[in-house]
């Protein structure tokens, strides 16, 4: 019962919080940080219950058999176990590990939304520094994107995800897609 109501206060706070245009992308309140924290917990309590496990290796991910290979709805992001959740509507439909920033550049959290899509990007920031399957979620170029994942938070800044994974979450989000990103 408690993951119910978290799960729709959490549905209630996105449809009632987000803005309706892409344009005014990020919300990062202390309301927009609490809820995707609370996104975040929510999401590793599903990890289990849809996937059996609470753990990955590095550069591992889980992707459900038979998942309906329609629109991700959302994205979750927990940064304290560095791990990437994709659902669709209300079902976890894959989980992915991750390297986020570190603490002298790190990954910001609240609420976002998918702003841009490149299929090859490069930093303009770090020396021409390849970013495949690039989904940007703010205006200063942190966005998820295929990358090396060491175990660790070792990014600029970006959600470093698994070349495969960030290919397939590449084809299955829009720009508009919800990226709630937690502590």
């Amino acid at each position: 019962m408690r993951k119910l109501a978290l799960a729709l206060a959490a549905t209630a706070t996105l449809a009632l919080g987000l803005p309706a245009s892409p344009a005014a992308a990020s919300i990062e309140t202390a309301e927009a940080k609490a809820t995707a924290a609370s996104a975040a917990d929510i999401a590793r309590e599903d990890m289990f219950v849809t996937f059996g496990t609470t753990e990955l290796k590095p550069g591992r991910f889980l992707w459900k058999n038979g998942a309906e290979p329609g629109q991700v709805t959302r994205v979750v992001i927990s940064l304290g176990d560095q791990l990437a959740f994709a659902y669709h509507h209300d079902e976890l439909i894959a989980v992915s590990t991750i390297s986020s920033g570190t603490e002298k550049n790190p990954t910001p959290t609240g609420i976002f939304n998918v702003l841009e899509k490149k299929p090859m990007h490069r930093s303009r920031k770090y020396e021409n520094a390849p970013m495949p399957f690039m989904q940007r979620i703010d205006q200063f170029g942190v966005a998820l994107h295929a990358g090396h994942l060491p175990g660790y938070p070792a990014s600029h800044g970006c959600i470093r995800l698994p070349h495969k994974f960030a290919a397939k979450l590449y084809q299955v989000t829009r720009v508009g897609t919800p990226v709630l990103i937690g502590a």
